[in-house]
């Protein structure tokens, strides 16, 4: 007869309360505090222990004090107010230490070379407050390359500083893929963008993700490890302007009242997805390289290719090809 095995002690223990959550959660719950003792009262637990947690509440700026009372205030709200004050003096750091960097190369090298042109910054936290601190001090253009790829919602995160330079007379462009135009989250972003000033186009694909700030400095984005580049160098940062101006060129403007690829739109994506499939490239590699999910993009090249006499795909996409005129 075999022995049951026992849990270890404790297995079923319950976790101990978090006063500063419960109070927090009661103070959403009821507008406002009125009085320590009646929320202890309340909460079941000591009028100390709720005091101190009341006190670390409002040096997290979860709660404010208002007319003898304390309120609640919205977790993001008292997020900027904690965090933005750190990262600020982190990359005022940052500064002080690369200029610093910069003079020592300067005296210590003849010529002076181009120290702290190229910048690496790791971890999403450092990248935001680099874009962030960027975005504060610019004063004349901003323009954002995004690609709109798998971490849609990370550089949505990373790039979300820019948009406060919106309303205050700084020209702002945005190129993102033709797919921006399609999900409904993605379409009311650049829906707010353009309703705040912003001029948007799309097109079948954009190479990278970058921000380049009045013409004089450029930060690109490498999601796939969570780093970033500060690119200080003027001949980097023409080429990136460049880039993007001939993008910008060859990009659709959105509007509101856009609905989907239509189109011109379409006609756009199916000359994209026809030069993927003429080089032999597979359905993942193509939605892959155009951004989509593989499932919509066969949708897409069904639709391009039902009237197309082809018995291979390859035959399919040069046969697109060549119906589309392409190079």
């Amino acid at each position: 007869m075999s022995t049951a095995t026992l849990p270890p002690p404790g297995a079923f223990s319950v976790p101990e309360p978090d006063p500063e959550a419960e109070l927090y959660r009661y103070a959403a719950r009821c507008g406002r505090i009125s009085s320590v003792d009646t929320a202890a009262a309340h909460l079941g637990l000591p009028a100390d222990t709720v005091a101190a947690a009341a006190a670390r509440l409002v040096e997290l700026h979860l709660l404010r004090p208002a007319d003898g009372g304390l309120v609640p205030r919205e977790p993001a709200a008292a997020a900027e107010l904690v965090v933005t004050p750190l990262e600020r003096a982190m990359y005022e750091r940052r500064e002080q230490a690369d200029r610093l960097r910069e003079r020592i190369d300067g005296i210590t090298r003849a010529p002076a070379g181009a120290a702290g042109a190229l910048d690496r910054v790791e971890g999403v936290a450092e990248i935001r407050g680099l874009i962030k601190l960027a975005a504060e001090v610019c004063r004349d253009e901003l323009v954002v390359l995004h690609p709109g790829e798998a971490a849609d919602d990370l550089v949505d995160e990373l790039l979300d500083a820019c948009c406060s330079v919106l309303g205050d007379g700084v020209g702002v462009r945005v190129v993102c893929p033709h797919r921006s135009r399609a999900g409904y989250a993605a379409r009311a972003r650049l829906t707010q963008l353009s309703g705040r000033g912003a001029q948007v186009r799309t097109l079948s694909r954009v190479p990278e993700a970058a921000v380049v700030f009045d013409r004089s400095l450029a930060v690109t984005l490498d999601v796939a490890d969570l780093s970033a580049r500060r690119v200080r160098d003027q001949g980097m940062v023409r080429f990136l302007l460049g880039l993007f101006d001939q993008l910008w060129d060859g990009a659709t403007p959105y509007s509101a009242e856009d609905q989907g690829y239509s189109g011109e739109i379409a006609h756009d994506l199916q000359q994209a997805i026809a030069r993927l499939m003429a080089q032999g490239l597979t359905d993942e590699v193509v939605a892959r390289r155009l951004g989509m999910s593989v499932r919509t993009c066969r949708r897409h090249i069904a639709a391009m290719l039902q009237n197309l006499d082809a018995v291979s795909r390859f035959q399919a996409g040069v046969q697109a090809a060549t119906r589309f005129t392409l190079a």
